[in-house]
């Protein structure tokens, strides 16, 4: 029978092959994304040729090209610093450092968690101010100060901490205290919390981040509910997000959940796009509640997180699973005895299981792109397809969104289909831009 260090050492390996495989593949997609839009980037188009300029169509690739050479050093940052946190015992010598500085305990635990998160954001933080005050700013998107940016980061500190501390207690207090089923409960409690969570979103924590007012114009509103009642979609109102507050680019969508929900509008939305436009957008976002895409992804997160629960309860009690990924859970200066620390196997885990599942990414991203396209289609039904067309092209050219991507990158990522897909199943907009 196989002993707990050859589990361990097949679980070092399988992680470590895990993660090269994962850099490999995402250096050689970008790679392929970036060289396919370089190439492309002389000439816009034929099927655009009438609608889009030469200078809009390289921005677009100067843009999409920053963005994915940016990724390139995300992707090898990240995949050092997952190395670090496990293989490399980073988050063991964390562990331990709190075990010394406060002993054992539930308080250690939500320490280690909280310490972990506060890390792993500092980490990031550089690539992000970069992204936001250099590459967005260099192509005219960025509308934030640093002083908004450092506003909005205190308060996502402060409400992760005020939701995440109080539901990670429950879940470890459950974790300790329900027994051998305790992943069942602890999939319950996260449920409930998730539910609970869209449901107060729109109304307590979004206005805490931006400004909503009502649609004050009065031929779209009227026109816009016409179409929900058409739709036979009920709305706790329609509102203006202050979007251009951070950002130039453009955006619409649904939030809440049952008698919470509303229709949120960018402001730079209403500014780039006439009613017909704004209603036929919104026309496809129905689109996805008709043919419950939003039910069915939530149905399916549901599904696979008590999967996820039931394998991390399996996971937790099994020695190799932590010396496989870096912790020693056998050291301790506390009577002799591992100290309980439920903590560690929620980061190992969190840690661990995007490495594999990311090879399911294709999947995931073509079931994204058929929902769109049905979306596009009901669209279709419900308001004119050249109207959503020419939205279509004004929002991937004010979003200075390529119309060249690389085939391969986007099989694996998009979960839009790319332009000349969509626009291929709808009538050809009239005018130009």
């Amino acid at each position: 029978m196989a002993s707990n260090l050859d589990f361990s050492l097949t679980l070092s390996l399988l992680f470590a092959a895990a993660v090269l495989l994962q850099w490999l593949l995402r250096i050689w997609l970008v790679s392929r994304q970036v060289r396919h839009v370089a190439r492309h980037r002389a000439t816009v188009p034929e099927a655009f040729s009438n609608r889009i300029s030469l200078a809009a169509h390289q921005k677009a690739a100067d843009y999409t090209l920053a963005k994915a050479k940016l990724s390139l050093i995300d992707i090898t940052l990240s995949a050092a610093v997952l190395l670090c946190w496990t293989l490399l015992g980073g988050l063991d010598r964390l562990n331990h450092g709190l075990l010394e500085l406060m002993g054992p305990g539930l308080g250690q635990q939500l320490a280690l968690l909280a310490s972990f998160a506060v890390i792993s954001t500092l980490i990031e933080m550089p690539l992000s101010l970069y992204q936001t005050f250099r590459l967005e700013q260099r192509f005219g998107f960025n509308q934030m100060t640093l002083g908004l940016w450092l506003g909005d980061l205190c308060k996502s500190t402060l409400v992760g901490a005020i939701i995440g501390l109080p539901l990670a207690a429950l879940i470890l207090w459950v974790m300790g205290s329900t027994g051998s089923l305790w992943w069942l409960w602890a999939w319950g409690t996260w449920t409930v919390f998730n539910l609970l969570l869209m449901w107060i979103f729109p109304s307590f924590i979004a206005p805490l981040f931006n400004k909503f007012e009502p649609l004050a114009d009065e031929s779209l509103k009227s026109r816009v509910t016409q179409l929900m009642e058409r739709c036979g979609f009920a709305a706790k109102g329609l509102f203006v997000m202050d979007g251009s507050r951070r950002s130039a680019h453009a955006n619409a969508y649904f939030t809440g959940f049952g008698n919470s929900k509303r229709v949120v509008f960018f402001d730079t939305l209403l500014k780039q796009l006439n009613p017909g436009e704004v209603e036929a957008v919104l026309a496809h976002e129905l689109g996805h509640f008709k043919h419950k895409h939003i039910t069915k992804r939530m149905v399916m997160m549901f599904g696979v997180s008590l999967l996820g629960f039931a394998l991390l309860g399996w996971l937790s009690q099994q020695p190799w699973f932590y010396s496989g990924l870096g912790v020693d859970i056998l050291q301790s200066k506390y009577l002799g005895v591992p100290a309980e620390n439920n903590a560690l196997a929620l980061l190992l885990f969190m840690l661990a299981v995007p490495v594999f599942s990311f090879f399911i990414t294709p999947l995931m991203s073509a079931m994204s792109r058929r929902d769109e396209f049905e979306a596009d289609a009901y669209a279709m039904q419900q308001a004119d397809g050249a109207q959503l067309a020419s939205a279509l092209l004004k929002l991937y050219e004010d979003n200075a969104s390529t119309l060249t991507p690389d085939p391969w990158y986007v099989s694996f990522y998009y979960s839009h289909p790319p332009a000349v897909d969509r626009l291929a199943r709808m009538p050809a907009p009239s005018g130009s831009l």
